[in-house]
C-alpha cells in the first residue's frame, strides 16, 4: 500500500504517489477493505478489482489484525475464462472458501461491477462476506448462513479518470446514502485555478488560489458526521500534463482532529478510536 497517502497532519498532507509512473492501463483499479471476523478474530478481506488489456481480474486476499497475510486467490483476467467458480483456500489452522458469479455482471467505467453478480468468502458453511446483488443465488450456492455480524467497509482507494470533472460514489457510513462525488478542477491555461468538490450536485468545498493551496486539508460534513478532505494537486499544476491528483475522505466517528497515523494504520487497523471508513481517489487528467 506505498501509493496510499502516507501521512497527513492538521495544517497540510503528504501524499506518496509511487502509482503516477505506472501504465494507464495498470491504473484503472478499485481496492476495498473490509473488516471482518474469522474464527472469533478480525481480519481484514481486501477486494481488487482490475481491468487491463488482457480483461478485468479480481483479487480476494485476507489479513489478521497484525497485516499478516493469511491466504489470498488471484482471479485472472477472464476474457478468455470462465467468470463463476469457487476456491477452497487452506491455512494453518482454517480453509475458506470464495464463490463468485460474474457471468451476467454489468459494469460502468469502474472496473468494479454495477450489479448482476455476487462474490462470497464464507468459513465453516457461515457467510464472512458477501458482495453483490445476486444474494439468494450465493446463499443458494454456498449453503452457508447469515454472520452473527456484518462485514463492514472500512477503506476504499479508487482511480478515476477525466479532463475537467472526476466523478464517482461512495457510502460514507454503514447502512448510510450512497453519494454523488464530484471534483471540478480546471488547471490549464488559468492563472488563478480553483477546485471545487460537490456532494450530490451541492458545493461543501471550494479551494481558490490554488497554486499556492495545491496540498491542504478541510472539514465537510456528510450524513451529520465530520469528513476530513485532504488534497495533493502538486501534479495536475506542475507535473506532466496527463498527471494525477490524489483525494482523502476520512470519516471522523469523533470531534477529534486526525492525528498523523502511518498508511498502515488508517488502512489495516480501522478500529482505532475516532478512525472511520477513508476513500482515496486517484483522479487522472485523460490525455
Amino acid at each position: 500500500m506505498r501509493d496510499f497517502p502516507s501521512c497527513f497532519g492538521e495544517n497540510g498532507v503528504q501524499i506518496a504517489d509511487s502509482s503516477s509512473s505506472g501504465s494507464r492501463t495498470a491504473q484503472s483499479l478499485v481496492t476495498c477493505l473490509y473488516q471482518a471476523h474469522l474464527c472469533d478474530h478480525s481480519c481484514i478481506i481486501t477486494v481488487t478489482w482490475s481491468k487491463n488489456l488482457m480483461g478485468q481480474a479480481l483479487s480476494v486476499s485476507i489479513d489478521d489484525s497484525s497485516n499478516q497475510c493469511l491466504c489470498k486467490v488471484d482471479i485472472k483476467p477472464w476474457l478468455f475464462s470462465k467468470r463463476k467458480g469457487s476456491k477452497s483456500l487452506d491455512s494453518d489452522n482454517f480453509k475458506v472458501d470464495i464463490f463468485w458469479d460474474l457471468s451476467t455482471a454489468k459494469f460502468g467505467a469502474s472496473p468494479e461491477p454495477l450489479e448482476a453478480f455476487y462474490v462470497a468468502v464464507t468459513f465453516d458453511l457461515e457467510m464472512v462476506l458477501l458482495l453483490g446483488d445476486l444474494i439468494k443465488e450465493a446463499y443458494r450456492k454456498t449453503n452457508a448462513s447469515p454472520p452473527p455480524s456484518n462485514a463492514v467497509l472500512v477503506a476504499k482507494r479508487e482511480h478515476i479518470f477525466g479532463k475537467k470533472f472526476y466523478c464517482t460514489k461512495a457510502q460514507f457510513c454503514d447502512n448510510g446514502q450512497v453519494h454523488d462525488i464530484a471534483i471540478e478542477c480546471e488547471t490549464i491555461g488559468l492563472k488563478e485555478p480553483c477546485l471545487e468538490i460537490r456532494i450530490d450536485k451541492k458545493r461543501v468545498m471550494q479551494v481558490k488560489r490554488l497554486s499556492w493551496k495545491f496540498r491542504g486539508n478541510q472539514t465537510i460534513l456528510i450524513d451529520g458526521l465530520p469528513v476530513e478532505v485532504i488534497w495533493d494537486v502538486h501534479n495536475w499544476l506542475f507535473g506532466t500534463p496527463t498527471g494525477n491528483a490524489v483525494f482523502m475522505f476520512q470519516t471522523r466517528m469523533s470531534s477529534e482532529k486526525l492525528l498523523p497515523w502511518s498508511s498502515s494504520q488508517v488502512l489495516g487497523d480501522s478500529r482505532l478510536q475516532g478512525l472511520g471508513f477513508s476513500l482515496i481517489l486517484h483522479a487522472w487528467r485523460n490525455e
